[in-house]
């Protein structure tokens, strides 16, 4: 394995002009709520050794363990604001499932809601903020003008949005001030180099790709027969027989993908975290940290030189550009 001795690189976030780490802190599960039992304080060791390491963007949203992701990550922060890179989100909060739209029906509604973000992450700014919501719902022009009007009062630095859907993306972005987008990306989902990703950098959008391990898929640690625990969202790939059959095929493409890592001391987790640092329009790729051994093995991919053009062809055979399959539907 070679690995790079300097600190973990940055990257520039778009037109946000923010410069954040390649590997950021997703903080999803941090949350409690939908990966199984979380430790707080493993959690905020976690965060401590990151931020030691090199790594400054922190993402996470209200309703990550209905908000509780946000409070740990303003404890963390407690004296030290000024190392972290924030980024949240809003708009699955009290969801109307029936009008198909956001509670954020009026611009006082969604102020409200973003002063609550702020509040739980005991902080007078964000640096970022994304639209939680991956379709064009009746809200949309409330969370745009919402968001430029906190810009313009400080409590924003910068606002995008997180989506899969490419026309959703571009209305978002219809007066130019989207920064950034949040995308499920990896070896196993490599739809969004079809239009997305391009459509990003002509547009100077900053990408932040979630998912690059497909939900824990690309590590290599699952069989046939592993079973998720009561509370990780994830038991449906073995509950929901169409799931199922999904989940085997995915597992055949990652035992194709061992041969690339056999002899070297990275990781099938390091390989998918190289990948999609590889492409040019993504900035940072955020998997998710529940303690300090994941910490530090995310981290050690960001140190990895890139992948050579050998590893790149032997990706590309086995999933072809533009194609795959989306591992999360937002």
């Amino acid at each position: 394995m070679t690995t790079n001795t300097m600190p973990l690189r940055m990257r520039v976030l778009g037109k946000s002009k923010l410069q954040i780490s390649e590997i950021g802190f997703g903080l999803w599960a941090a949350g409690g709520d939908a990966w199984g039992a979380t430790d707080d304080s493993q959690v905020l060791n976690a965060i401590d050794y990151a931020l030691e390491h090199g790594v400054n963007f922190y993402d996470t949203a209200d309703v990550y363990g209905a908000g509780h992701s946000e409070e740990l990550l303003g404890r963390a922060m407690q004296g030290r604001r000024e190392q972290f890179i924030v980024a949240t989100k809003i708009g699955w909060r009290d969801f109307d499932g029936e009008g198909q739209k956001t509670a954020y029906t009026s611009l006082e509604k969604f102020i409200a809601g973003v002063e609550s973000n702020l509040k739980r992450l005991n902080t007078d700014f964000i640096d970022l903020i994304q639209s939680h919501i991956d379709f064009r719902d009746p809200t949309m022009e409330i969370f745009l003008e919402g968001f430029q009007r906190l810009q313009q009062a400080g409590k924003v630095k910068a606002y995008g949005v997180s989506t899969s859907n490419f026309e959703y993306l571009k209305a978002f972005n219809a007066d130019g001030g989207c920064a950034t987008l949040q995308i499920d990306y990896s070896i196993l989902n490599r739809t969004a180099e079809k239009e997305i990703l391009p459509y990003c950098q002509e547009n100077n959008i900053g990408v932040i790709v979630r998912g690059a391990l497909a939900m824990g898929i690309l590590a290599g640690k699952f069989s046939a027969e592993t079973r998720f625990a009561d509370g990780d969202f994830r038991r449906r790939w073995h509950d929901t027989p169409d799931e199922y059959q999904v989940f085997l095929k995915d597992l055949e493409t990652v035992e194709s993908l061992r041969g690339l890592v056999q002899g070297q001391e990275k990781s099938l987790a390091h390989l998918a975290l190289q990948f999609v640092l590889q492409h040019p329009a993504v900035t940072t790729v955020i998997p998710g940290i529940k303690d300090i051994s994941q910490a530090e093995k995310n981290i050690a991919a960001g140190l990895l030189s890139p992948l050579s053009a050998a590893e790149m062809d032997f990706i590309n055979k086995l999933v072809t550009p533009g194609q795959g399959r989306k591992i999360w539907p937002a």
